[in-house]
């Protein structure tokens, strides 16, 4: 049985005319994964957000990492320090604003604000004067849903919304970038096995085809969900289609037209490379990344360099020193 592959032809596609520089966002958002079009725009803003204090609203269906992406612009941000208070407005209901926030008011807070679309207007009035009232505060919204129609609607006020919406990030959903799938699975595949303590080798061709054809209304959070069922259910090191549920299974019934392959070796080689490249080749903090001990690190770029003499910055990685 094939082990996990991929579309060869994609892969090699993301390579060519790429600036591999802008390839991942950047040691501030280590577990954000996609080499897509997509995410690389993505990127752009969010390491640019990330430098600044800016207000940002992060727009993307539900599961897409909205809630990932801000903690991740608080902990590269000057905030680093200072409190990340998340805030459900779905679950806000007639409580004064300053309960939510407790003493955090008075710290120079990063304040998250979760799907702001559903917050009551009143408590929108309420928020813009809390608002108002600390100017050492930095707002993070999300929504799933574009707030423009609900401003002509009388539902969410115009000033709030240009508030929170100094920087504007599009997440797109992953139906709309299956190519960062099996980047996405290798990253799932290697946490929840570390995680569940499992040895798990990779997924069968017939899986990796699966995922990758699904339609995902979850996105990135059914993925990762999936993904740590399969780990979960596994009795073997290689996961096949049956410990995923029957949507997969009806999917890879019918026979897909041959295309060049990317083993799964390849697909890993290539997610440690841009691991290290992103922490800045210090092996510690990317085998922490990777779920790996640093000696396997090593071991796993040893092979690479037997492999491909021109991975010229792995030679120095692996240098004692």
């Amino acid at each position: 049985m094939n082990v996990t592959t991929v579309d060869e032809q994609r892969a090699r596609g993301s390579d060519s005319g790429r600036d591999r520089s802008r390839s991942w966002p950047g040691p501030a958002f280590p577990y954000i994964v996609g080499e897509s079009e997509r995410m690389q725009n993505v990127y752009a803003v969010i390491t640019k957000a990330a430098e600044g204090d800016a207000n940002v609203c992060l727009k993307g269906e539900t599961g897409t990492g909205k809630e990932l992406i801000a903690e991740g612009l608080h902990d590269a941000g000057p905030r680093r320090h200072r409190p990340f208070v998340a805030l459900d407005c779905a679950a806000v209901r007639d409580l004064p604003m300053e309960r939510h926030l407790g003493d955090h008011g008075r710290d120079g807070f990063t304040l998250f604000l979760n799907e702001i679309g559903d917050l009551a207007p009143h408590l929108q009035a309420r928020l813009l004067e809390v608002i108002g009232m600390s100017a050492d505060v930095r707002v993070i919204a999300a929504t799933s849903r574009d707030l423009r129609p609900a401003i002509h609607g009388g539902r969410f006020r115009e000033e709030l919304y240009y508030r929170i919406t100094v920087v504007h990030v599009e997440l797109a959903a992953l139906r709309e970038r299956k190519e960062d799938v099996p980047l996405l699975v290798a990253h799932f595949l290697r946490r929840k096995a570390a995680a569940h303590r499992k040895t798990i080798r990779g997924l069968s061709s017939r899986a990796i085809e699966g995922l990758v054809a699904n339609p995902w209304p979850g996105n990135v959070q059914q993925l990762e969900q999936w993904i740590e069922r399969a780990v979960v259910l596994a009795e073997a090191d290689l996961i096949d289609v049956e410990q995923f549920p029957s949507v997969i299974r009806e999917t890879t019934a019918t026979p897909l037209p041959s295309m060049p392959r990317l083993r799964l070796r390849e697909v890993e080689k290539r997610y440690v490379l841009e691991t290290l490249e992103q922490t800045g080749w210090n092996r510690a903090k990317a085998a922490r990344l990777l779920g790996i001990s640093v000696r396997g690190l090593q071991y796993k770029l040893q092979r690479y360099l037997g492999e491909d003499k021109s991975i010229v910055s792995a030679r120095s990685a692996i240098e004692p020193g």
